[in-house]
């Protein structure tokens, strides 16, 4: 068995799970996530507790049990307490600001880039060279995050460029000097 896929998920309060066939639609506080999910999982609400149940041990199955109830948790979680990623802007003269709803990057180019969120994702600029994304699906703040890092990719020999907060840029030494 798999130790993630048979944990079960609980749901808290305020949280309303529905299963139409292989749609499973999560309503909570902050909103409302829908996804279709393989059609050999099987989803089991009993209460406030979801399990869910894999029809063999065939390779396939074994590695879907896992991931699809990672992807439940996440929605479950998501419409409660939402999700954030952080980005940091290193370098001298780069920086962030909020335009409205959007994001303009000043990142070395002769022209600012302006990052538009897509519909369920917001931004906030704390600072001028820090930058956080905020959501309730956790791949589409990944994939919105990862775009805007990807604008200026953290370089190894200065490290300059757009990271995530906690990454560690793996430096690299400089071309050594003529000797004379």
């Amino acid at each position: 068995m798999s130790r993630i896929g048979r944990k079960p998920i609980t749901v808290p309060e305020g949280v309303s799970v529905d299963i139409n066939q292989q749609q499973v639609t999560v309503k909570g506080p902050k909103g409302s996530l829908s996804r279709e999910i393989h059609r050999d999982m099987k989803v089991v609400v009993d209460g406030n507790v979801i399990t869910i149940e894999r029809p063999s041990d065939q390779k396939l199955h074994r590695s879907l049990h896992g991931t699809t109830r990672s992807v439940i948790a996440n929605m479950v979680s998501g419409v409660t307490e939402g999700f954030t990623k952080s980005l940091e802007l290193v370098g001298v003269g780069y920086r962030a600001n909020k335009s409205g709803n959007k994001v303009v990057l000043n990142v070395g180019y002769s022209h600012p880039v302006d990052i538009e969120p897509e519909e369920g994702i917001e931004f906030e600029v704390p600072a001028a060279t820090k930058i956080i994304v905020k959501g309730i699906d956790k791949e589409r703040v990944g994939a919105v995050a990862a775009k805007i890092r990807s604008v200026r990719l953290p370089e190894p020999y200065k490290g300059k460029g757009i990271k995530y907060e906690n990454e560690r840029i793996l430096r690299k030494e400089g071309k050594a000097g003529k000797k004379k």
